[in-house]
């Protein structure tokens, strides 16, 4: 399976960058997340693929998690860190978007400039884990060890137990689910049972590349735009992310950003590995954005090219469908 590099800064702004820092979310802020539906339930599965039939109805992220969320969270939970949430990649390399203060026991995180509406990145898929236990318990104060994810070690989980009647579960879409609301075409759009586009743009025509205004908009918005290949700048503007959802393109299902900016975890295990996909800002070939193109790395791998998006129930009745398997033990964390 296609592993995914970490990518090196081309220029160092942590200076710049430490020098004006928003002010850390207040200790009550709350995580607002928007979230689009993902229906016709029993669709059938890519016939190229094999992927994308899912049973049910649910929401998946409108948008990737941002820094800003990301730091509401870390704001929670993590004065002091023993789970090593935060990667101090994300304040010293000019792709990352938060900052720590303090001391071990009194840590605060603030977002860089320009960057609170960015796809979050240097999180392993632990860290997503914990973000959807932490949305799952209802933020502020929730725990982060149980909830979805059973965890009984810093990288190593008993369970994953779903209860889809449960709205306030919050959880990391399966490869299905998340392939589904990328690229599904129901039959409502020209296309027969079991058909699905592409590319995450309602297209089978490959996306035009973003650029970027100065404050990391996408300069070009359109019907098929996507932030990949370089295209919003290599010269560090923004750490070439761009807004989440200002590329303007959406799945057939509202979902913003399923093609670049950043690789999306995805919850199904690819050996030992977990799944990704969507491409991201720094990969040159528009093939990484394909349904067809299937990546995976280990749970720890933590770079600037991997961020996550959740999905979680329907909110109303329902049936349930409660789902476990076992979690994979690792012993330190690779940075």
């Amino acid at each position: 399976m296609f592993k995914i590099p970490t990518l090196r800064p081309a220029v160092g702004l942590a200076a710049v960058f430490a020098a004006a820092m928003f002010a850390a979310p207040a200790a009550h802020s709350q995580v607002t997340m928007d979230w689009s539906t993902v229906g016709n339930a029993g669709n059938a599965a890519d016939p190229a693929t094999g992927f994308g039939s899912v049973s049910y109805d649910y929401r998946i992220g409108t948008h990737e998690v941002t820094n800003a969320q990301y730091a509401t969270f870390l704001n929670s939970v993590a004065a002091s860190d023993p789970n090593a949430l935060y990667n101090p990649n994300m304040g010293s390399n000019a792709r990352g978007g938060i900052t720590r203060s303090g001391v071990d026991g009194s840590y605060t995180y603030s977002v860089k400039p320009n960057m609170g509406d960015k796809p979050v990145n240097y999180t392993s898929w632990y860290d997503a884990a914990r973000f959807s236990n932490w949305m799952t318990n209802g933020q502020g104060s929730g725990g982060t060890e149980s909830g979805v994810y059973t965890f009984d070690g810093m990288n190593s989980i008993t369970a994953i137990t779903r209860d889809m009647s449960n709205p306030n579960q919050v959880f990391i879409p399966t490869e299905d689910e998340w392939y589904k609301a990328a690229y599904h075409q129901p039959e409502s759009q020209g296309g027969a049972a079991g058909d699905y586009w592409l590319y995450a743009t309602q297209s089978n025509t490959a996306p035009t590349m973003a650029t970027a205004t100065s404050t990391g908009d996408v300069a070009n918005p359109g019907a098929n735009v996507a932030n990949y290949g370089f295209g919003a700048g290599w010269d560090g503007l923004n750490g070439n992310l761009t807004t989440v959802g200002s590329a303007g393109s959406t799945s057939y299902y509202g979902a913003f950003d399923m093609n670049g900016n950043v690789f999306d975890w995805n919850e199904t295990l690819i050996g030992d590995n977990r799944g990704v996909r969507g491409g991201a800002w720094g990969f040159s070939f528009e093939f990484n954005l394909r349904s067809t193109f299937r990546g995976d790395n280990s749970p720890l791998v933590e770079n600037d090219s991997l961020g996550f998006r959740v999905a979680s129930p329907i909110p109303g009745p329902g049936s349930v469908a409660v789902l476990g398997i076992a979690g994979l033990a690792f012993t330190r964390r690779r940075r």
